[in-house]
């Protein structure tokens, strides 16, 4: 046994990290656990003065007043609660006892509700309206190495899903307590984002161009990108131009989103169009490593403008507005997560 040096909960020499607090476990092995350590309570339980245990090294017991008082009696035993099964980790998947607070294996942080639940208890969506579907739809949790961690079932034709909904959903905090909506009729299934704070996203497919609009948000990699036109503004009632209309030659601007209503930079697109990456192209983003070499492209046709991924390892994601339909195979990107749908 391993006791943290951080919190003192005792681990099993195998772990890599507290199951109380989280804290890296040291490799070696650190400090090995004594027949004491059992008794210390865990991190957040408030240590209650006891009398010492015989055989525990404290000093020895005092003695009992002469008058012998009366004895109470033993009040029944309490019936024998049933203990929680393995608890998986949403992000590794390791099996964690159901007093786990952070993942053995990873380090992460086990919700209240996963870590005292038993696994096969299936969490209810917070709102749910209509008859079941015959058919239901599956979500599955994607990790970053494209292996699964996850499903939830769409058993309802219309079930909103977010933070409250428990399961796959409960430990990304970037959730919002209800994220997004589905909608399912025989064969169509809608998404709509209900006004959560960090959207939900729909990846793009590899060279296939989609329209984007005046406002439309996207991301690639780790960076927000809004699109914004560039019009020119309408002249004075006795015909005067304003002055400082946009140039000639540019459609619009992308500028990156740090915040709910704020942006940063903001970079012009020409009516011919721009490529955005890591190493190549008209706008660079050096020091995120999730944005490809050659990430994506922003070209005019037509009289449109379209967003196209050019082949990126990690995707990029345009923000939908309103209710937009989802087929088998897609991937949606909610919070933290990645969803893949079936249907």
């Amino acid at each position: 046994m391993i006791i943290c040096s951080k919190c003192t909960k005792e681990n099993q020499d195998h772990y890599k990290f507290c199951l109380g607090c989280g804290a890296e476990l040291p490799r070696d092995g650190g400090a090995k656990a004594s027949p004491v350590a059992r008794n210390t309570p865990g991190q957040g339980v408030k240590a209650q003065s006891v009398a010492p245990q015989a055989g525990l090294g404290g000093p020895p017991p005092v003695a009992a007043a002469p008058v012998a008082a009366p004895v109470a009696p033993a009040p029944p035993a309490p019936a024998p609660v049933a203990a929680a099964g393995p608890t998986p980790c949403p992000q590794c998947g390791h099996a964690n006892t159901g007093a786990n607070l952070f993942c053995a294996a990873c380090g992460f942080r086990l919700t209240p509700a996963a870590a005292s639940a038993p696994a096969a208890a299936p969490a209810a969506a917070p709102v749910a309206s209509g008859a079941p579907v015959a058919k239901p739809a599956v979500l599955t949790a994607l990790r970053a190495d494209g292996t699964e961690a996850g499903t939830y079932t769409l058993a309802s034709a219309d079930l909103a899903v977010g933070r409250e909904t428990g399961g796959i959903f409960a430990a990304d905090s970037y959730l919002s307590p209800i994220h997004a909506r589905f909608k399912q009729t025989p064969g169509k299934l809608t998404v709509k984002d209900e006004a959560s704070l960090n959207g939900v996203y729909k990846k793009l497919a590899r060279d296939v161009p989609v329209e984007i609009k005046a406002a439309d948000v996207f991301r690639i990699g780790q960076e927000i990108m809004k699109f914004e036109a560039l019009e020119v503004p309408a002249k004075s009632p006795d015909g005067v131009e304003r002055l400082g209309s946009p140039a000639k030659g540019y459609i619009g601007r992308i500028a990156l989103v740090v915040g709910r209503e704020t942006s940063g930079n903001a970079f012009p697109v020409p009516e011919s169009g721009l490529h955005m990456g890591r190493e190549r192209g008209d706008v660079l983003f050096p020091e995120d490593g999730y944005v490809s070499g050659l990430h994506c492209r922003i070209h005019q046709e037509g009289g449109k403008l379209f967003l196209t991924d050019l082949g990126s390892s990690n995707g990029t994601f345009l923000r939908i507005g309103g209710e937009v339909e989802v087929k088998s195979g897609d991937v949606l990107l909610m919070g933290q997560q990645l969803f893949r749908v079936a249907l």
